[in-house]
C-alpha cells in the first residue's frame, strides 16, 4: 500500500523557517461548520413561526362594536384614552397576531376609518375586535 511512498514515508515533517506553525486551536477552526445554504436557517425559522387566524365577529358582537365606536366618535374632541384589541396582519405570511394598544387618541379619522394615537400608532376600525 505504501510502495509508492517508501522513499519519503520516514522523512521528518517539513517545517518552514519563515512561517511559524499554526496553533492547533486555529487549525481546528478551519474545519468549523459553515452555512452551506445562505438564509436556509432563517427560512426554516420563518416557516415554523406561528400566526393566528383572523376571528370573524358575530352579528351581535359587530353591533356592540358599532355602538361603542359611535360613543367614541361622539367624544372625539376630548381625546379619550382607550384600550383596543385589534388584529395585526403578518407582513410575511398568512394570518397575524392579536395586539392590545392602550393610549390617548389623537385623531379619529372618519375618512380613512382609523384611530390615530398620540404616539403615532394607526389602527383601522375594521381590525378592532374589542374596546
Amino acid at each position: 500500500m505504501t510502495d509508492n511512498y517508501d522513499d519519503i514515508i520516514h522523512l521528518p515533517h517539513p517545517t518552514s523557517k519563515r512561517h511559524p506553525r499554526m496553533p492547533l486551536l486555529d487549525r481546528a477552526a478551519q474545519f468549523a461548520p459553515f452555512a452551506a445554504l445562505n438564509g436556509h436557517g432563517a427560512a426554516i425559522r420563518e416557516t415554523a413561526r406561528r400566526t393566528d387566524s383572523r376571528v370573524e365577529l358575530t352579528e351581535s358582537s359587530r353591533s356592540e362594536m358599532d355602538q361603542l365606536l359611535q360613543q367614541i366618535l361622539s367624544r372625539e374632541g376630548e381625546h379619550p384614552t382607550l384600550s383596543l384589541v385589534y388584529f395585526r396582519p403578518d407582513e410575511r405570511k398568512a394570518g397575524g397576531s392579536y395586539q392590545v394598544k392602550s393610549g390617548t387618541i389623537k385623531l379619529i379619522d372618519r375618512i380613512q376609518q382609523q384611530f390615530v394615537f398620540t404616539d403615532g400608532t394607526v389602527i383601522p376600525f375594521a381590525e378592532v375586535i374589542g374596546i
